[in-house]
């Protein structure tokens, strides 16, 4: 009898061993996966051998993978270096002979005036001009992409920044009969952004509002101080848009509905969203077919504001 509980007591000891070990394995194998996964997120992942066995199968699944997402990684960056190197090229090897077209499209403007040729002339200008922006955008888009060019976040005036962007579209929306108005509000608005590139994104918008807004219509410009966020508020009463099509309008060449008889590329509002989301904001659309639309730009606003809502 003595025999058979030394025997039962031997087995439930083994058969606890074994239960420990294996939890035990168990444990060192979660540990080498979560080292894995946190040297992937920290891009210091080396693959190293494993050694097949029933417990690792599930961990060499996972280095595959790991270093096959690597492998992919470094074709995607090779491919957007390609696609940088080439833009370059293109823009270096187009600058010249666009301004030249520019140039001389210009002067040949001036000699045909009240020649019915002129209106051709004309075009052909409007044309070089648009070509030069698309590869302008395209190079400024492709940089910040690839973060080659990087917004610099510094302590930024909003309103001295919204006034200078107002100026620049001003003579336009004068061209148009559109009454641009910039609601000044507290002059404490302080906001930590990259000046240049928050002008040009805000001007984007502005420029698209100009455009889509008609003869004798409104553009107001306004500015709200939050406790972590100021907003920038670019309202018109233009077109408008529906409410579906406001997730295409940022991305890349996408072109709306009414934008078939305007002058552009597509680039602008998705350059304009790169620029925001790098500097850690985000843009919000409301607008409703003939009653316009309105363009929210939030940017981080510097602790110590005086207005705040």
């Amino acid at each position: 009898m003595s025999l058979f509980y030394i025997l039962g007591g031997i087995m439930i000891a083994a058969l606890l061993a074994c239960v420990l070990y294996q939890r035990h394995s168990q444990k060192l194998l979660l540990r080498r996966m979560g080292k894995m996964l946190e040297d992937a997120g920290n891009g210091h992942f080396q693959p190293e051998l494993i050694d097949e066995s029933m417990l690792s199968s599930i961990e060499n699944s996972m280095k595959r993978f790991l270093t096959d997402s690597i492998l992919s990684e470094e074709n995607l960056q090779e491919q957007n270096g390609r696609i940088q190197t080439l833009i370059s090229d293109i823009s270096h090897q187009t600058v010249t002979p666009l301004s030249n077209i520019m140039i001389y499209s210009e002067l040949l403007e001036e000699e045909m005036a009240g020649n019915p040729q002129e209106e051709k002339v004309r075009a052909i200008r409007k044309q070089a001009e648009k070509l030069d922006f698309l590869l302008q955008s395209l190079v400024k888009t492709s940089r910040l992409e690839t973060g080659i060019i990087k917004t610099q976040a510094a302590e930024c005036d909003l309103c001295g920044l919204m006034e200078s962007v107002c100026e620049q579209g001003r003579q336009k929306a004068e061209d148009k009969g559109i009454d641009l108005i910039f609601v000044r509000g507290e002059p404490q608005q302080v906001a930590f952004c990259d000046p240049k590139w928050t002008r040009e994104a805000c001007f984007n918008i502005l420029d698209n509002a100009i455009k889509y807004t008609a003869e004798g219509g409104r553009i107001e410009v306004s500015i709200t101080a939050y406790q972590l966020f100021a907003r920038i508020d670019i309202k018109d009463n233009g077109s408008g848009m529906e409410e579906e099509e406001i997730p295409k309008i940022f991305g890349r060449f996408y072109r709306g509905s009414q934008a078939a008889e305007k002058d552009g590329v597509g680039l602008g509002l998705y350059l304009t969203r790169q620029i925001i989301e790098s500097e850690g904001g985000y843009i919000k659309v409301t607008s409703k077919p003939g009653l316009g639309s309105c363009f929210s730009v939030f940017v981080p606003e510097l602790k110590g504001n005086i207005s705040k809502v």
